[in-house]
């Protein structure tokens, strides 16, 4: 746990190296107009929640272990009767990391645990939502170190939406890439 006069590297690595960076390659007129990360938000839906309630609690663990901050359930909107869905069902979890969190928990996704991906090549950088935010999905949660793999009964996935300040998918992409997010093409055509 990091403390107010121990900030994360990547934070440090964000006003040391990206801003300097960010400024020279887009060349934005103040520090202000550089993109940055506002927010991580880790989402998870859960397969036979209706069933079954202890598959959401289990979800809920995992996410609140991954993540370092209590995960909240979420819950179904609409009543469906094929699946046997009500409304205000709990359905899936998710949370939502800010500042110090943030950081660290960005730090361990790209040094820990994407290298921990079987076959890695990269992740995709086709997947922005054209407004600067970034979504990639994760197939296994037992990437993350902090999963007890022994304690595991099934192998589940997550998406993970990074939320920037940038107004252009190549800002972001940019903004992503100088943090260390090891895109598969390093190099990304301005032409799309």
């Amino acid at each position: 746990m990091a403390t107010a006069t121990n900030t994360p590297r990547l934070r440090k690595k964000y006003k040391d190296e990206v801003i300097p960076a960010m400024m020279k390659r887009f060349s934005y007129k103040s520090i202000m107009q550089v993109p940055k990360l506002e927010k991580i938000a880790l989402n998870r839906g859960v397969n036979g929640a209706v069933t079954d309630k202890k598959l959401v609690d289990i979800a809920l663990d995992e996410l609140t272990t991954i993540s370092g901050q209590k995960a909240m359930a979420t819950m179904s909107k609409k009543d469906i009767s094929n699946f046997k869905l009500r409304k205000n069902m709990p359905i899936g979890a998710r949370v939502t990391l800010r500042g110090v969190k943030m950081y660290e928990f960005l730090d361990r996704l790209i040094a820990v645990a994407l290298p921990r991906v079987r076959d890695f090549k990269g992740v995709n950088e086709k997947s922005f939502d054209g407004r600067g935010n970034y979504t990639m999905g994760v197939t296994e949660q037992i990437i993350f170190p902090e999963i007890d793999i022994d304690k595991v009964n099934r192998i589940t996935g997550l998406d993970i939406t990074f939320v920037t300040t940038a107004h252009t998918d190549e800002e972001a992409y940019e903004l992503l890439k100088e943090m260390g997010m090891p895109f598969r093409n390093a190099k990304r055509s301005t032409t799309e």
